[in-house]
């Protein structure tokens, strides 16, 4: 059985009259990338702050790596990288700026900045910018390289492709795919872009108005289009057509069809436009 390095029981936040997160269920295991979908104002990010202590909640718990209490839960937190949007000092270069940060976290390795810049794609020559002249793509990169000081057992990535190009998107799902298969990093990434994460991620969560309606794995969504297929070699397709219409079966197309994560996210919470 697979081992949740963050469980989240019957969670409820409010800001004044507005419930934004209303009983949520999340359980992410060891090892997983997991996809949190769902459109803007779903309470994503919401539930983020909560499970990294930059916001409390009324009710519910949550436990990271196993903390049996809050006190063990801050202590865990240690073990969390996070990007929560990129902020930075506009004046400092990106790595000062990392420099910075590192000096924060207590991060003593003095080549850890240099490792970093060298995971996101950052040359030395980027890394003298101000932070304040780079493009959207760069302070997205930066961002990263913060959470991933100190090598965490945790990243937490939310957002980590808005406003960027396709090349830029492309450049960050491999990112994040080989933190997870070199480091055997847990990654937690959400979007609202359903086809990219879908690409991206083992496992997702799918939120919508407050609530985590369902978690399911790649297989799950590709199943639930309750369609069957038969598994042949391309030399022996025609063959396998002309058995099954002997025998009184009628075979409407030999294309491959399976469901989306997009289908499967729709099919659940209603709709058919963006997320």
């Amino acid at each position: 059985m697979s081992e949740a390095v963050i469980s989240v029981d019957k969670l409820y936040k409010s800001y004044g009259k507005h419930s934004v997160l209303k009983g949520v269920d999340m359980h992410v295991n060891r090892g997983d990338i997991y996809g949190l979908v769902g459109k803007n104002g779903a309470g994503k990010t919401t539930l983020f702050k909560a499970i990294l202590g930059l916001s409390t909640f009324e009710k519910g718990s949550l436990s990271i790596l196993g903390a049996k209490n809050e006190a063990q839960n801050k202590k865990n937190r240690r073990n969390i990288g996070f990007f929560v949007g990129a902020n930075f000092y506009d004046y400092l270069s990106g790595r000062q700026n990392l420099e910075y940060f590192r000096t924060l976290k207590g991060i003593k390795d003095e080549k850890e900045v240099d490792r970093v810049l060298e995971i996101v794609g950052l040359d030395a020559e980027a890394a003298k910018k101000p932070a304040g002249r780079y493009s959207l793509g760069m302070k997205q990169r930066l961002g990263l390289a913060n959470a991933m000081l100190g090598n965490p057992e945790i990243l937490i990535f939310d957002e980590p492709t808005n406003g960027l190009d396709p090349q830029g998107i492309m450049d960050v799902r491999h990112m994040i795919q080989k933190i997870n298969e070199k480091e055997g990093t847990t990654i937690i990434v959400s979007s609202h872009i359903l086809g990219e994460l879908e690409h991206t991620a083992h496992r997702f969560g799918i939120i919508h108005e407050g609530v985590l309606m369902k978690e399911v794995t790649q297989e799950d969504f590709r199943l639930a289009g309750n369609i069957t297929s038969i598994n042949v070699s391309d030399a022996d397709v025609e063959k396998a057509v002309g058995l099954l219409k002997a025998n009184g079966i009628e075979v409407k197309s030999t294309e491959q069809a399976k469901s989306s994560l997009e289908d499967f996210y729709f099919g659940l919470v209603g709709g058919g436009e963006n997320a």
